[in-house]
């Protein structure tokens, strides 16, 4: 399909200004990041990195991103191999009541946070896992095993029919043709739901604001909330502790964004 100067011309256009629209709010609180705290701040010069280490100490964040980088260890590592597990077993076997039990996994997708969350704090409190990682993880597993058993599902059920066959004829066992066979080919899928997991759960706020009740077990963005109380007027270590939760998230991205692009377009549309 040929495409006319003009046509190239004008997606080019659109693409910029929907860019110019994305970007700007970034550029905005980057701008306020290395902009003077103070007035006296000011009278010394516009650029000031220090704001970074001075968010950093202030507002604790070094404890707060290490709570964040536990928690989200726990939950991708968990939710990743249970979501291919489950993935492969409801995308290429068929067993009694698999699709009963397929939708029970679908309501953790349906079913908002806010309308379990009460219940649950009285659960896990009754178990003692408040204020513990196990109390901000468990109720994050579960709900990103929902999304990626639905995802690896569609995945699988795409998957080459007769290089499954093949595998078997040679005599290999489910467990070889999942991890030596499925595993390899579906790596940009399994690498955008491990991004997807990671983005979730580093983002997340309720969760820990509501299991932690005594706030010994605050994860970046509830820090960064608290903060925000304490800097109310300041905007620029606001800004430079916005851009420190933030970084992580960036920095997966960009080294991961190729196979992320490339699940997105396959891993998703294979059923």
């Amino acid at each position: 399909m040929n495409v006319s100067t003009s046509e190239r011309a004008m997606n080019y256009a659109i693409l910029a200004v929907f860019s110019l629209i994305v970007l700007w709010p970034l550029g905005t609180v980057l701008a306020k990041a290395f902009g003077p705290a103070s007035v006296a701040a000011g009278r010394e010069g516009a650029f000031h990195p220090e704001n970074f280490a001075a968010a950093w100490v202030e507002g604790r964040f070094s404890q707060y991103m290490l709570t964040s980088a536990i928690v989200a260890v726990v939950v991708v590592c968990t939710a990743t191999i249970v979501s291919i597990l489950a993935g492969y077993a409801f995308g290429t076997m068929r067993f009694r009541g698999s699709t009963v039990l397929f939708y029970v996994f679908l309501l953790g997708i349906m079913v908002p946070t806010e309308a379990i969350i009460i219940p649950l704090f009285f659960d896990l409190r009754a178990a003692g896992l408040t204020d513990t990682v196990w109390g901000v993880a468990l109720p994050q597993i579960a709900q990103s095993t929902a999304f990626g058993t639905y995802w690896m599902r569609a995945y699988f059920r795409g998957a080459n029919v007769s290089m499954i066959e093949a595998a078997r004829i040679d005599g290999a066992t489910p467990r070889r043709i999942l991890w030596q066979v499925l595993v390899p080919t579906a790596r940009p899928a399994i690498l955008t739901m491990v991004i997807l997991f990671f983005m979730w759960t580093w983002n997340e706020f309720l969760i820990p604001l509501v299991m932690s009740p005594s706030g010994s077990f605050r994860t970046a963005p509830l820090g960064l909330a608290f903060f925000q109380g304490q800097y109310t007027q300041g905007t620029a270590l606001l800004a430079a502790g916005a851009v420190l939760v933030a970084l992580p998230i960036v920095v997966l991205y960009f080294f991961l964004q190729r196979h992320f692009i490339r699940g997105m377009l396959e891993g998703a549309v294979k059923e």
